[in-house]
């Protein structure tokens, strides 16, 4: 079964007439996860008639606005929506302070239940398992405590000589949000079929990086080149660029198959 990743917004903290603020959707053995949650991510989610019956799991990266403002406008919307299901949110300990009081407000009776799962960006380990599906933090970073995603896929496969069971990696999806070159995730990430890395900027505006702890195009491209993966995706525009075709050149120059995120695109991987 493929992997597929659909962009709800690909743009960075200032939001544009072009790109909405960063969330995905991933599909991923028959189960779906939203990772980061920016504005209007579930005004995004019902124009791409995105069914949440199978959305159970939210990672979100950090906790700039730009990741994570969505989240109270999407879980109304599921409670308008009549969702019932228990909805699990991994991210930093302070979301969950942040969010209880905003949820008490508007959220007085709501009809599902919503468990927060604290994680240590700066740490990596495995934060979500189940049969099929496990998840791992990358550490990052940048500004405030960072982490990304690795996605793996994986099946229970028995060894038809000896009889024993073993665990078999399928697909493998990483996701690397705001974070300055970081060359040590790299082995982590090490072939993955799809890589998602931030490209704030291009390599005309480097000198921004280390003071935002972000990333250019070329950047990006290092790291795919250096960890072996398959595809690359780039995304989080800086606003300071209209024309997004010159990150996709910029990587391009270094790792040749990549792919430039759109606004409500999907990939399959």
């Amino acid at each position: 079964m493929e992997g597929k990743i659909t962009i709800l917004g690909c743009g960075s903290a200032l939001p544009t007439f072009q790109n909405s603020p960063a969330g995905q959707i991933l599909n991923l053995s028959d189960k779906a996860f939203l990772i980061d949650c920016g504005e209007g991510t579930q005004l995004k989610m019902r124009q791409l008639g995105i069914k949440t019956a199978r959305l159970y799991n939210i990672f979100i990266s950090h906790l700039h606005g730009d990741h994570c403002f969505g989240l109270i406008g999407l879980l109304t919307t599921f409670d308008m929506m009549g969702r019932t299901q228990p909805l699990h949110i991994y991210a930093h300990p302070d979301l969950e302070k942040l969010m209880r009081p905003l949820m008490e407000y508007h959220l007085q009776n709501m009809k599902y239940e919503v468990l927060f799962h604290a994680i240590n960006p700066r740490k990596r380990e495995t934060i979500f398992e189940d049969r099929t599906v496990s998840v791992e933090t990358i550490p990052l970073k940048h500004k405030v405590p960072c982490c990304g995603f690795l996605f793996l896929e994986h099946h229970r496969r028995k060894n038809a000589e000896t009889g024993e069971f073993y665990i078999e990696t399928r697909k493998r999806y990483a996701y690397c949000s705001d974070t300055m070159y970081r060359e040590q995730i790299t082995e982590q990430i090490e072939g993955v079929d799809l890589l998602f890395h931030e490209t704030t900027f291009t390599e005309k505006w480097a000198d921004r990086c280390k003071p935002t702890m972000h990333s250019t195009a070329r950047q990006a491209a290092l790291i795919a080149q250096k960890a072996k993966v398959a595809k690359l995706l780039i995304g989080h525009f800086s606003s300071r660029e209209d024309d997004h075709s010159i990150f996709l050149k910029e990587a391009q120059t270094v790792f040749l198959n990549t792919i430039l995120a759109e606004e409500k695109m999907t990939l399959e991987f």
